[in-house]
């Protein structure tokens, strides 16, 4: 058995005793390589005071609670659905659907078994619902943001502490877009990386720009980055929260994703007041309202994210204004407020379980 297998059978029976041995009403079932999900489920727990939160890595164990599945992966494999025994109840969160995704022939059969499907957009609530999901039983909850980690601070302060040359144009750009976690030296095409390169490369040939990007596996973008000879700082942090530091040195952030759950950056530029030009994916047409707190365009549309970049850029009023809105549309998005809505809207929903007939 090579080690990595053995981590991972020790892994799971390490907390199926945890299961088992410390028992709660709620279980939230992470993946230990998925730092999103993961986050998410720590933000819960330190956030719903109501009741005790179990982070787990399976369900194995667990009897007539509550059983959270964080992601659709930790729910539906490749070949089979992870059911947990009967007398839980079933929560799944899907957090976007991805074209012709092998689990999609699944999905049916997973319906029987849900108490609640949960999506951060209506957008992705719109993509489920075409997939047999019945709309009843589908609960849109967005994702939340840190507001003790992630506010306002001195923009100067915070390029000197990067260590960034004074005069240049910062943008911020944090999403792993590569595959794997390795060096990511193949594209995520999802995530955009593509899209972005060529952004910044007509971004370049007018500004004096600086590009920080954060988090695993962005060889690609890193890549073109010293190909094209543009100046930039990459950091792999251990703590996602740390992150708010490069969102507080940054002067503009772009999302030129193809699909998308969150992303959590819309929220987290927005609360360190951070001027944003987003493509149309996951949460964005649900928060960003265009031109007045942030810009939209469609997806793969390089000309309109180029063109937004370039009116935010030379416009310090726009980007004044992008701030001021966003900072007041953010204080809806606090992980205080957002999980209070997990909890009551979710967690306490009773009435879902007669939905499900399990045959």
């Amino acid at each position: 058995m090579d080690m990595n297998r053995f981590k991972k059978l020790y892994s799971v029976i390490f907390f199926t005793l945890w299961n088992i041995f410390f028992r709660k009403r709620i279980n939230y079932i992470t993946d230990n390589a998925d730092w999103v999900i993961t986050e998410i489920g720590d933000n819960l727990k330190r956030n719903i005071k109501e009741s005790n939160i179990n982070i787990t890595i399976t369900a194995f164990g667990i009897r007539n609670s509550i059983i959270h599945f964080g992601s659709i992966g930790a729910f539906i494999g490749k070949d089979e659905l992870k059911l947990p025994h009967k007398s839980n109840r079933i929560i799944v969160t899907w957090f976007h659907v991805l074209p012709n995704e092998e689990r999609f022939s699944l999905v049916k059969k997973a319906v029987k078994y849900v108490d609640i499907w949960h999506t951060s957009s209506e957008l992705t609530k719109n993509k489920m619902i075409n997939l047999g999901i019945p709309k009843d039983r589908i609960i849109v909850i967005p994702l939340g943001v840190d507001l003790d980690y992630f506010n306002e601070l001195d923009k100067k302060q915070s390029k000197e502490n990067l260590g960034i040359p004074k005069n240049k144009l910062v943008i911020g750009y944090f999403q792993k877009d590569g595959n794997g976690w390795k060096e990511g030296n193949s594209p995520k095409l999802i995530k955009g990386p593509d899209i972005f390169c060529k952004v910044i490369a007509r971004l370049s040939n007018k500004y004096d720009i600086f590009i920080l990007l954060t988090g695993p596996a962005r060889g690609y973008v890193k890549n073109y980055l010293l190909k094209e000879n543009i100046d930039f700082i990459h950091n792999y942090l251990d703590d996602p929260n740390k992150v708010a530091a490069y969102y507080k040195a940054s002067d503009l952030y772009l999302i030129t994703s193809r699909e998308e759950g969150g992303p959590k950056s819309i929220l987290e530029s927005m609360a360190c007041g951070v001027p944003l030009v987003s493509s149309k994916v996951g949460m964005a047409e649900d928060i960003i309202v265009d031109g007045k707190n942030g810009f939209l365009v469609d997806v793969e549309d390089v000309d309109n994210l180029y063109n937004k970049a370039c009116a935010l850029i030379e416009n310090k009023e726009l980007r004044l204004k992008f701030a001021k809105n966003g900072l007041n549309t953010v204080k809806s998005y606090s992980w205080k407020k957002i999980s209070k809505q997990y909890f009551n809207i979710i967690y306490m929903n009773s009435e879902i379980s007669s939905n499900r007939h399990i045959k």
